[in-house]
């Protein structure tokens, strides 16, 4: 008799049959087993038949994938991929239309399995598809179902892109091109050539000679979300693969065609809500758009270049009017180091030496130009109100505004890839042309005022920059939706606010370290981590959404889990779209008992990423994936959708198996609820009423002998 782990107790269906009831030994060859399901049956020639899954992707059962089969799964019996391949191929071919057409609509379900795809690639049926599409014969639903099935069988990875001729590569780019074309074939044509893009050297330069920029950025001007999606996406595959030397011709290339102002009025400001593929296509190109940054921030000056040292005589210029320049050399030189100390140069003699380091490079001057010029008044006032002062509280604009370039740079991470998954973007950078040139202006004056709130000297130089920094990155967190709007956000987090907020978050750190506080907390905290305990258990048992990544992020596949109301039991099963609200337990069919999980793993740890690279677009992806892993020697993958969700099942687990919460949320909860719990417990005490009495007798000092101020 088999271990009952290795036994598997399923449904298999046959059209036209009653389904069969059987234990499946995971130690027994799967052909035996499909030999006897067709006995069953009566059916001959057994090794024509596979095993599939009869719901969700429906997608074959292989030697290698079979451990992933649960009690109670239903399975299909059904052709082998080789037979499906091999039919298919034929009937693709056929001169009936219907059957054709038929035959596409199957092979665009069935190129998603690798399993399938293995079979029908090897008998050139990517060649077939590709003369198909070359010959420009098929139009409206055939063209869909041909394209996608080229497309779910090119992400598999076993044929490499650098194999499309250039007459396919013309026929794709000429569906994106048309005025005219049905969506379904447009959406599959943009994202066509993003995997082209993205997975050949050689095609993204013959895709670049094919498709002018104009006709993309006249797919973001329609009402479909979808297609602006894909056509970002397109654009920003271009632009990540560019040499360096045509990113700045793309970039122009882009102004010209007033991109930013059609992505803020039909995108960013359209009618419609923005999704998460389309957010992080805007991301991506908000990164790439301020990595154009990053060869000025990388650039040192150079002191002998005269073209250089004309800038920083210009700022002089502007700041002191032109005054005219003595005679004598000496004199000269000496009005000029007066004149670089009060603009706040840390090199009075030579202040093209403050730019030698990078970052923030060359990139620092363009940014105090554009000030000067575009910006004279505020530019002027700033430098003059400080070069006037004599009380040592003058704000160095030089040296300030270095330091918030580098700053800037950091925050925005300037020269860094675009992290996977990410959906960062900021509207107000699509508001304007220069928008970084702006943020910088509003960012120097913020400094400026900071500086005068703190009542700053050099020696709080330091300090002043990490209060701006948190300035600054509080402001973007709220998300304006301009320019105005951030100075509206940085007006209303003073230095006085900034206090306030900081003393605010460190309360429960700061305000409560005598030894009787800490003694009620130590009291407080076991129930307080009962309580979070016990909404974390609750969270799991609402259960989350977990996205499927692929090839392709776009064509996104979802999968759900939740814990059982008696908490015995973890249920999940695939969706086919993200779901509103709770998901019954009916519709998820698959499940594991909790005492057979073992552990939980986090980030690297886990099966599912020991294979990513340690590129940084894999990085987010890596801070947010756990598995479970359960008896016998099996896996449960997740990749949460955000930091929250992340902590809230791997605290929740941990829970389930008896051990120690420790992320971040639950510290932060814990502190956050026995702070309020403690504020509560002491203002009982404030409040209790005490009536008047004689002078009490002497005894001994209370275990809480404190007195706690809340004013």
């Amino acid at each position: 008799m088999p271990p009952h782990s290795d036994i598997v107790k399923v449904a298999i269906e046959w059209p036209g049959a009653n389904a069969q009831l059987i234990e499946i030994d995971q130690k027994k060859p799967l052909s035996s087993i499909i030999r006897e399901v067709c006995d069953g049956w009566s059916l001959s020639g057994s090794e024509q038949f596979a095993l599939r899954y009869a719901d969700g992707p429906q997608l074959y059962i292989t030697e290698q994938s079979r451990s992933e089969m649960k009690n109670g799964t239903i399975l299909r019996l059904a052709i082998s991929p080789a037979r499906a391949a091999r039919q298919l191929l034929d009937r693709i071919q056929s001169h009936g239309i219907d059957a054709r057409l038929e035959a596409l609509k199957e092979l665009a379900k069935l190129s998603a399995d690798p399993t399938f795809a293995t079979e029908f690639i090897n008998m050139e049926g990517i060649g077939t598809l590709a003369r198909l599409v070359e010959s420009g014969t098929h139009f409206g639903e055939m063209l869909a179902f041909t394209l996608t099935a080229f497309l779910e069988l090119m992400d598999h990875g076993i044929v490499s892109w650098d194999l499309i001729s250039l007459s396919f590569i013309k026929q794709i780019a000429g569906y994106v091109n048309q005025p005219m074309v049905d969506v379904s074939i447009l959406q599959r044509s943009l994202a066509i050539l993003e995997s082209m893009v993205l997975n050949s050297h050689s095609l993204y330069h013959r895709v670049a000679q094919d498709i002018t920029v104009g006709q993309l950025i006249g797919h973001l001007q329609v009402s479909n979300q979808e297609i602006q999606t894909y056509a970002i996406a397109l654009i920003n595959a271009l632009f990540l693969k560019a040499p360096e030397d045509r990113r700045q011709e793309m970039a122009s290339t882009l102004a010209q065609k007033h991109l930013r102002s059609i992505i803020l009025n039909h995108v960013i400001r359209g009618n419609r809500p923005i999704k998460a593929e389309m957010a992080h296509q805007l991301y991506v190109l908000q990164v790439l758009t301020f990595n154009l940054l990053e060869e000025r921030m990388m650039t040192k000056m150079d002191p002998s270049d005269q073209a250089q040292r004309d800038i920083i005589f210009e700022l002089r210029r502007i700041a002191f009017d032109g005054e005219n320049d003595p005679s004598g050399t000496e004199k000269r030189k000496a009005m000029y180091t007066k004149d670089y100390k009060m603009l706040g140069f840390t090199n009075h003699v030579n202040p093209a030496m403050d730019f030698t380091q990078t970052p923030p490079g060359m990139l620092a001057l363009d940014n105090m130009l554009y000030l000067a010029k575009l910006h004279q008044d505020t530019y002027i006032r700033i430098v003059l109100e400080n070069s006037s002062r004599e009380d040592k509280h003058e704000c160095p604009f030089g040296r300030c505004a270095i330091e918030l370039t580098r700053m800037l740079c950091e925050i925005l991470q300037v020269g860094e890839l675009p992290n996977e998954g990410c959906n960062d973007y900021h509207p107000m950078f699509f508001t304007h042309d220069r928008a970084w040139e702006e943020f910088f202006c509003v960012c120097i004056q913020l400094l400026n005022k900071t500086w005068k709130e703190m009542r700053a000297t050099a020696e709080d130089f330091n300090k002043v920059m990490q209060v701006v920094r948190e300035q600054i990155t509080r402001a973007l967190a709220m998300k304006p939706s301009s320019l105005d709007h951030l100075k509206g956000k940085l007006r209303g987090l003073s230095y006085s606010e900034i206090l306030r907020l900081r003393q605010s978050e460190r309360m429960s750190q700061d305000d409560f370290q005598s030894p009787p506080i800490i003694e009620l907390r130590e009291r407080i905290q076991p129930e307080i981590l009962e309580l979070i305990k016990q909404q974390r258990l609750n969270r799991l048992c609402e259960g989350s959404c977990f996205r499927k990544l692929g090839n392709r992020r776009r064509q996104e596949k979802f999968w759900f889990c939740r814990l059982s109301l008696n908490h015995k039991v973890l249920h999940y099963g695939d969706l086919d779209e993200s779901p509103q609200g709770e998901v019954p337990l009916e519709l998820l069919t698959d499940k594991i008992p909790v005492s057979d999980i073992k552990s939980v793993v986090t980030g690297k740890d886990c099966p599912h990423m020991k294979e990513k690279s340690a590129l940084k677009q894999n990085k987010e992806v890596l801070e947010l994936a756990f598995s479970v892993l359960y008896d016998p020697d099996e896996n449960l993958n997740f990749v949460a959708p955000n930091k929250y969700e992340y902590c809230v099942w791997t605290d929740g687990l941990c829970a389930l198996l008896g051990r120690e919460m420790g992320s971040d949320l639950t510290r932060s909860d814990l502190d956050t609820l026995i702070s309020m719990e403690m504020k509560l417990r002491l203002l009982d005490l404030e409040n209790i009423a005490i009536p008047e009495a004689p002078p009490p007798v002497p005894k001994e000092p209370s275990t809480y002998n404190f007195t706690y101020n809340y004013g």
